[in-house]
């Protein structure tokens, strides 16, 4: 069965180009234009990733981030956000808000298309079936089970999206290694964002709200990247 993706843009023009390019792809789409049917959609049978364009009737795309977000049914769906608006402060806060990509009008639909691979293969790969041999990543009160796709804090599960469980194990993997923003970008995003380096700063501050442990053990090496230390005993 086909990858299934929900396509929110009430620009029929370009709803219908990201439809035609992602069905040449192999992926079964659906459209919608507004806000409030894309919810209901979600509600009613979540898609496997969300293009989600930012200007939106009734409910904008940062509402409707926010509300899948907010349910632990939906909270992993990857979210592809698009805007004509290529401010970085408008990029930071579909991020901040759970989005997990970013492309802003007008975009190659080739680009989109291979993102939006990138992003479910990741998505497969953690929710793989697990391996009786692997041992869950450990670090100070914090466990994270690749193959179940779990992460705990002091022994209570945390929920996080795609990008942001990819990145944890990237840093939890690579513990006591100075990462640069670009190495974080190729390995977890998978190709070279063209949309700035902030992307990785947004995900880490969600990281580190979300698991209080990281606040201090992942450290911001000035004008590079990130460095997850031994927890204090």
């Amino acid at each position: 069965m086909a990858t299934r993706i929900l396509i929110v843009e009430d620009d029929p023009d370009i709803a219908e180009l990201v439809a035609r390019y992602l069905d040449k792809a192999g992926f079964a789409t659906e459209r919608v234009v507004s806000g409030r049917e894309a919810m209901q959609v979600v509600a009613e049978r979540a898609p496997e990733l969300i293009v989600l364009d930012l200007m939106l009737p009734h409910m904008d795309g940062l509402e409707v981030c926010r509300l899948v977000r907010s349910h632990d049914a939906t909270a992993a769906i990857p979210i592809i956000m698009l805007t004509a608006r290529a401010e970085e402060s408008e990029r930071i806060v579909g991020l901040e808000l759970g989005a997990d990509d970013y492309l802003a009008k007008p975009f190659s639909p080739n680009e989109l298309v291979a993102r939006v691979r990138a992003l479910l293969r990741r998505a497969q790969r953690a929710a793989a079936p697990a391996d009786a041999g692997a041992r869950p990543l450990a670090y100070g009160p914090i466990a994270l089970d690749s193959d179940r796709h779990i992460v705990s804090s002091g022994g209570k599960d945390v929920v996080l999206t795609a990008k942001e469980f990819l990145l944890l194990e990237y840093l939890m993997r690579h513990r006591g290694r100075v990462l640069s923003r670009d190495v974080l970008l190729t390995d977890v995003w998978g190709y070279r964002y063209t949309g700035g380096t902030r992307t990785v700063d947004v995900h880490v501050r969600r990281l580190r709200e979300k698991l209080p442990a990281l606040a201090e053990g992942l450290v911001t090496v000035k004008q590079f990247g990130y460095k997850l230390v031994d927890p204090h005993p």
